[in-house]
């Protein structure tokens, strides 16, 4: 079987609900991020075969294939196809496996696997709010409703339902929460993100310019006494604000080879992709599928928890990492080494990918050789990919 190969990783600095990032349409701020793929790589565009973006809430200002239209907001001309993927949280992370897929398969050589989401500009849950506004009805169906009676389906929920069933306090989400952003301040200060964050150029209210390089979300100034006085979510929960991860604009891609498209770009791999899985799970806790993901990942590769050098679990809630750690026995100090969505911002569709290029940036910054990247999606879902740094 044909390797796939990603010759290059990129993403955009996380911006805050009604941020740095406000101003842009997410197809143009997407189509930066492929500009800057080609840049990186030297690429003629016309080369590249497909565009698979991840998106969720596809609708409004990112509907109508969101990726076709960062196609057309890019240098890259108009036969280049795109299509838009949604697997929840995952969107972007699946949208790399269906590229590699396409290398894998020997019917592709040079793929784009990206994702965007423009938080501010398209809310979360728009499309469900505004078909129940029309009258369009619930995407819970009758026949759901019977095989899960009076379930609310909750991400919230699933959070607290995680923490509960691992025995996690408050106090331990509120530590790994202050951590994440120290790690995240660490990693800005040492320049751990220079190699994979792409300036944006904002445009502010007086009319001047600036170049938007830094995670907004991270609270420099960030004390554990403040994260521990936020007020819960949800009564006798465990969950706050601050142990959560944080409304996010932004975008991110990879670009997906196979050896003969090496070739073709003359460029040296960052990594080759070693695994790539996923799993369904209970999607009434929701978000503990990254759990049994990496168990069977790793069986599936003939690896075990400490084959992997560096993790990146997706903070969507302080608790599935912390969950996640506990019941994999991983080392604490190979998980999320430059931070996270609770400090970095978790832009939905834009995550899986921007996952992948802090990993693989990462694991030439230490110079180590296997990342694991997973992470909870809507429905009870996980993807897995395993890469080697090359």
């Amino acid at each position: 079987m044909p390797e796939a190969y990603i010759a290059a990783a990129a993403r955009t600095a996380g911006g805050r609900k009604k941020g740095k990032l406000a101003g842009w349409h997410p197809a143009d701020l997407a189509g930066e991020v492929l500009d800057a793929l080609l840049d990186r790589t030297g690429a003629d565009p016309a080369l590249i075969e497909d565009v698979i973006m991840g998106c969720v809430s596809q609708v409004g200002e990112q509907g109508n294939n969101v990726a076709r239209g960062a196609v057309l907001a890019s240098r890259f001309p108009e036969s280049v196809p795109a299509t838009s993927v949604d697997r929840q949280c995952g969107s972007s992370q699946q949208a790399l496996h269906f590229a590699a897929q396409g290398v894998m398969s020997g019917t592709q050589d040079i793929v784009i696997a990206a994702g965007v989401e423009s938080m501010t500009r398209v809310p979360m849950g728009t499309s469900v709010i505004l078909t129940h506004q029309a009258g369009m009805g619930s995407p819970m169906s009758p026949r759901q409703k019977a095989r899960y009676p009076n379930i609310q389906f909750s991400q919230f929920m699933g959070a607290e339902m995680v923490a509960a069933k691992y025995g996690l306090t408050k106090d331990e989400l509120d530590e790994y929460a202050y951590n994440t952003h120290q790690k995240a301040i660490a990693a800005t200060q040492g320049g751990a993100f220079k190699d994979e964050i792409i300036a944006i150029e904002i445009t502010d209210a007086d009319g001047t310019t600036s170049l938007h390089t830094v995670d907004e979300g991270i609270r420099f100034d960030a004390s554990l006494d403040g994260i521990k006085g936020v007020k819960l979510l949800q009564e006798n929960g465990r969950l706050t604000a601050a142990s959560s991860s944080q409304i996010c604009d932004g975008a991110s891609g990879v670009m997906i080879v196979s050896e003969a498209g090496l070739k073709t770009l003359g460029v040296k791999p960052l990594a080759r992709i070693h695994h790539l899985s996923v799993i369904g799970g209970d999607p009434v806790i929701m978000l503990e599928a990254p759990i049994p993901a990496t168990k069977r990942a790793l069986a599936k590769a003939g690896m075990t928890i400490d084959d992997i050098d560096l993790f990146e679990v997706n903070e969507a809630f302080a608790s599935v990492p912390v969950a996640w750690l506990k019941d994999t026995g991983a080392d604490p100090a190979r998980l999320n080494v430059n931070g996270g969505a609770i400090a970095l911002g978790h832009p939905l569709g834009a995550s899986g990918t921007k996952l992948m290029a802090t990993l693989v940036h990462a694991l030439h910054a230490r110079g180590k050789r296997f990342g694991l990247q997973t992470m909870c999606e809507g429905g009870g879902l996980a993807n897995v990919t395993i890469i080697e740094r090359l």
